[in-house]
């Protein structure tokens, strides 16, 4: 019998926690000890008959494991709660208390080997020991009073630093330029007080040339592989936006212009023949107008004559020859068409004032010599003298009338020429045409 005690002892040691094990295990045991209790009682009434009435059975106290009274740190793992047990009721006999004994004993060893718990654990149990707050050092946040008291304190030092190392410095240099002055007798340089300086203009305006010298520069100027041309440009005190101070005019320079021009004329019948005989180049009549008309603006010939029959057919492409139209003041409108062919072939210029009072005309080429192109601008200035408005003052040839006078080649730069030397190019000019 006491066998099977042991071993309800070790099972409820190792497999029964709870309450509800416990008692399952408690009723299971009374109801062994109660058939024990029964066997004895029939061996005893076996036995001893006398014995009727049942023995009294005594009470043993009942002790439970006091809480400790010194609580843990928090930082350390609490222990594990203990179970929760049920109140165990007073054994009917010794064996039963002797039970109990063993009971107690084994739940003292449980709770000595149970695991420790972890803070996580502990949240969530009842009746553990309360975690007494920890108290850190309080802090204190400084002060923008503090903050600029430091810096303040850094500044000076760099700054002592800094003024201590300049000092050194400016020492150690005036100790040199003393041994140097001792040395060496160095004589200081004196610099002169600041002054303001002039800027020079770049656009100096040129020396007024003699025209013969302008030549003489013009030709050494053209570098180009081509032969260049020779360009007179004239600038005039006129109103060109007024109708009577219109600038326009023809002349024939005596040694042509350089140029090859192909000649037009408008003519039927003997003026036509008479055309071809002067060696017009184009000659036609109506068919001409015509094919002027198709052309687009695009003609084979430079230079257009016509005959006074032919003028108001011409009306109908006057738009499309435009500067080429033929004109009776340059002399492109006459009879006598052997004369306006040769002077054509020639070399007989057109020249007018553009919207800025200038006047643009080539004159020869660069080849030509100094003499012919000398020749060639007397005929040009005494024809612009000739076409001088009205109603211009007369108080002299060219003043008010030609500004300025500049010559250049195609590529090259101008040259301003002088109005005496081109009033004596034109005076010459008129004395050869006298003698002829």
């Amino acid at each position: 019998m006491s066998a099977f005690h042991f071993l309800l002892s070790q099972g409820r040691r190792h497999c029964i926690r709870a309450s509800t094990k416990s008692s399952i295990c408690i009723s299971i045991h009374r109801s062994l000890c109660s058939s024990s209790s029964s066997e004895s009682k029939q061996e005893t009434q076996s036995n001893d008959p006398s014995k009727s009435r049942r023995e009294p059975v005594p009470i043993q106290p009942v002790s439970y494991p006091t809480k400790p009274t010194t609580q843990s740190p928090p930082e350390e793992t609490l222990p594990e709660k203990p179970h929760a047990t049920s109140f165990p009721r007073p054994p009917r006999d010794r064996a039963s208390a002797s039970l109990n004994q063993v009971d107690t004993d084994s739940e003292r060893t449980s709770t000595a080997n149970t695991r420790t718990w972890t803070r996580e654990e502990i949240r969530y149990v009842k009746d553990v020991p309360s975690i007494s707050p920890v108290s850190y050092p309080s802090r204190v946040a400084p002060l923008p009073e503090d903050r600029f008291s430091v810096q303040a304190d850094e500044v000076a030092k760099t700054e002592d630093k800094v003024s201590g190392e300049l000092e050194r410095e400016r020492r150690r240099i005036e100790a040199e330029n003393r041994m140097r002055r001792r040395l060496f007798t160095v004589e200081e340089e004196t610099v002169p007080f600041p002054t303001l300086i002039k800027l020079e203009k770049k656009n100096k305006q040129k020396v007024v040339l003699d025209l013969q010298e302008a030549i003489k520069q013009v030709k050494a100027s053209a570098k180009r592989t081509f032969d260049e041309t020779v360009e007179a440009h004239v600038n005039l005190g006129i109103d060109p936006k007024r109708s009577d101070q219109k600038v326009r005019g023809s002349t024939t320079l005596p040694h042509g212009s350089g140029k090859v021009l192909r000649v037009a004329v408008f003519a039927e019948g003997a003026a036509a023949d008479e055309a071809r005989a002067a060696g017009a180049d184009v000659v036609g009549g109506d068919e001409l107008i015509e094919e002027v008309k198709k052309s687009g603006g695009k003609f084979n010939f430079d230079k257009c004559i016509s005959t006074p029959l032919f003028m108001p057919r011409l009306q109908k492409i006057a738009s499309i020859l435009r500067s080429m139209m033929p004109n009776p003041k340059l002399g492109s409108v006459t009879n006598d068409i052997t004369g306006a062919v040769k002077e054509a072939k020639q070399g007989r210029i057109d020249f007018r004032v553009d919207s800025t009072s200038i006047v643009h005309v080539g004159l020869g080429k660069v080849s030509f010599s100094e003499e012919a192109l000398r020749d060639n601008i007397g005929a040009f200035v005494n024809a612009l003298l000739l076409a001088k408005p009205v109603g211009l003052k007369k108080t002299s040839k060219y003043a008010g009338y030609v500004n300025s006078f500049h010559l250049c080649s195609t590529m090259g730069p101008g040259f301003p020429v002088s109005i005496q030397s081109l009033s004596l190019a034109a005076d010459r000019y008129n004395k050869l045409q006298q003698l002829k």
